[in-house]
């Protein structure tokens, strides 16, 4: 049998759970689909959330999932594999478990996954003393000597945001050449005391289970206590492209275009948290799920009073 919904929430972090909530206090009935694979999971702590500040990650969906079954919505674990748009404007989804679900309305919260920059140490040692975020880690580690891995020239403006939390700053350009680096800035990086370090890093070493430098191809070792660097982003955006969703390039990989709602080009799709852009932190993703719900609820609500209209 398929199981008929209001709205299909796709992933299960702060942006879906924060749709189902507002769903379920709406009194709709909502499911949400959810595979287990949150991208803050190596983090020890989230942060920057009013109240919530520290608080596990783990904990914090734990919380909330509480909270979205307390109000009649579903959760299951589980993987959507398809899901098309019907001829009246609705969607069939199909779970990986085979079970087959039919949606009125779906909000996509897939978020994307972090590829790392290939030296050794460095995938290990993210989310503990291996960072990419200054305003989610920063006052933690804050006055450590720090390193900033380049990726690509833009690693610069990572360099250069970090001296916020540390004045010991090490720019390591890795693969990226000095001849990369325009004029405004070597000056700016001079004025902000960061140290640039030509040349490819090896590895990372590490000393009981802490970083203690970075080791670079010429064997030379720079001690630093945290590294700072750009993961590639892989947005996780094929169900929205199956639908044939409008997407957008930028410098953090391919996004959907959307409205200020969340609502995609797709009629009745809505896109939120990292599913939507690369820098959707934990509190930004909760609240562009809520708006996104909140929308989807008025939506409904209104197509169903113009069909009793229409009736008669």
């Amino acid at each position: 049998m398929t199981e008929t919904y209001d709205a299909l929430v796709v992933g299960g972090g702060a942006a879906g759970l924060s749709a189902a909530l507002v769903l379920g206090r709406a009194r709709r009935r909502a499911l949400v689909v959810d595979a287990g694979e949150p991208r803050n999971a190596p983090a020890a702590h989230l942060q920057g959330y009013l109240t919530r500040d520290g608080m596990p990650p783990a904990a914090f969906l734990a919380a909330g999932r509480r909270e979205v079954e307390g109000y009649g919505v579903e959760i299951v674990r589980d993987r959507v594999v398809d899901v098309v748009r019907d001829g009246a404007g609705e969607f069939g989804a199909t779970l990986e478990s085979g079970t087959a679900v039919h949606a009125r309305r779906l909000i996509v919260t897939t978020g994307l996954a972090d590829e790392m920059p290939a030296v050794p140490g460095v995938a290990e040692r993210f989310g503990r003393d291996v960072l990419h975020c200054p305003y989610c880690h920063g006052w933690e580690v804050r006055d450590a000597s720090f390193g900033v891995l380049a990726a690509t020239p833009l690693s610069v403006h990572q360099a250069l945001m970090v001296t916020q939390w540390s004045k010991d700053v090490t720019l390591f350009l890795h693969t990226v050449a000095e001849a990369e680096l325009s004029d405004t800035d070597l000056r700016r990086l001079a004025a902000a005391g960061v140290a640039v370090v030509p040349g490819e890093v090896a590895e990372l070493v590490v000393e009981d289970d802490r970083l203690t430098g970075v080791r670079l191809r010429d064997g030379s070792v720079h001690p630093r206590s945290v590294l700072f660097t750009a993961p590639r982003a892989v947005p996780r955006t094929g169900l929205l492209e199956r639908l044939g969703a409008e997407l957008s390039e930028t410098p953090f990989g391919s996004y959907p275009v959307t409205d200020p709602t969340g609502l995609t080009s797709v009629p009745g799709v809505w896109a939120a948290g990292n599913a939507a852009g690369f820098a959707e932190q934990v509190v930004n993703a909760a609240s562009a799920g809520y708006r996104a719900a909140a929308t989807l609820n008025g939506e409904l609500l209104f197509a169903d009073l113009d069909a009793a209209v229409a009736r008669g």
